[in-house]
């Protein structure tokens, strides 16, 4: 009987150790649940596929940023995005995306609504992109796993010279001289300067003094401007006729494309053709002096009527 006790005794023992064996290999080994918790990746396609790269806004303030999600786990999962966008910008991404197991799925993040010019050219400032799992194959997950990642948005030079030319006063004569004032305004984001002045016009006796040389000294800052004189002359043979003036302005920092101009009217009236002051008044003397004299009988007949009147007054004398 001692011997069957014994026995039995034995073989618990041995099932217990058998037990303690196999109990430590399975809590040793990970469950595939746990296996699959990292075996998904949040990435973005940077530019030149160096993260490093900023993604440049174009000038409305605008760019497209493309992001992915690798699953390589056994399950399906579903995937919630969240989006962080600097300078005051909207987006339009996906708000949740299913990926299933061993693919890789592409979507577009379309950044909007900066405003650049507000901003100074080449700041930059940070967006961001977090994925956080909602579900695994359809069953809540209740770990919710996220990932994220972050990449550069990066303001971009403006250029954007405006020229203005003043108003004339009024028309100008022949053979004279007006002077009109040129502005060229900055409203770019980032210092620019004028690199070339035209000066054009319609009428072929018109001449235009370069005054307008001093544009193309130095540079102007954002939101500032510089003025210069433009002298137009009207020859003393310039008949009565309207003439158009443009002035064009190139850009240092975008040469032709940042060209602008601008076109003014002025009317040439011919020269006075007379004085209607004190010279026609002293006109007005000299006539009435000429008309006076012309109303004065003439020398001559009034010393022949007096030797008549004495001779006839002799004679009756005589007779007497």
């Amino acid at each position: 009987m001692w011997e069957v006790t014994g026995e039995l005794m034995d073989s618990r023992v041995r099932f217990l150790i058998i037990g303690a064996i196999l109990g430590a290999f399975l809590v040793a080994a990970p469950p595939a649940s746990g296996q699959d918790l990292e075996s998904w990746e949040l990435g973005i396609k940077y530019p030149g596929e160096d993260p490093t790269n900023s993604f440049v806004l174009s000038e409305v303030g605008s760019t497209k940023v493309e992001f992915f999600v690798e699953n390589s786990g056994l399950t399906e999962i579903t995937v919630q995005f969240e989006y962080n966008i600097p300078f005051g910008g909207s987006h339009d991404g996906p708000e949740e995306e299913s990926i299933s197991s061993g693919s890789n799925e592409t979507f577009d993040l379309r950044i909007s609504g900066i405003d650049v010019l507000s901003q100074d050219a080449e700041k930059k400032e940070k967006f961001s992109i977090t994925a956080t799992i909602t579900s695994r194959q359809g069953i809540p997950d209740p770990l919710a796993s996220s990932q994220n990642r972050e990449g550069d948005l990066e303001i971009p030079p403006i250029f954007d010279l405006v020229v203005d030319i003043s108003e004339p006063f009024g028309p100008m004569n022949a053979g004279s001289d007006m002077i009109l004032i040129v502005t060229v305004r900055n409203n770019g984001n980032t210092q620019d300067g004028v690199a070339e002045v035209d000066v054009r016009d319609d009428c072929p006796l018109l001449t235009t003094d370069s005054g307008l040389d001093a544009l193309m000294t130095g540079n102007i800052d954002s939101g500032r401007s510089k003025d210069a004189e433009l002298k137009i002359t009207a020859s003393e043979s310039h008949p009565k006729r309207h003439c158009d003036i443009t002035v064009s302005v190139t850009s240092k920092r975008n040469g032709a494309s940042g060209a602008s101009e601008d076109e003014v009217r002025l009317t040439v009236e011919p020269p006075p053709t007379g004085d209607q002051g004190s010279g026609g008044q002293v006109n007005d003397v000299s006539e009435a002096e000429d008309s006076i004299e012309s109303n004065l009988p003439a020398p001559g007949l009034s010393v022949l009527s007096v030797g008549l009147l004495a001779a006839l007054a002799y004679t009756n004398r005589i007779e007497h």
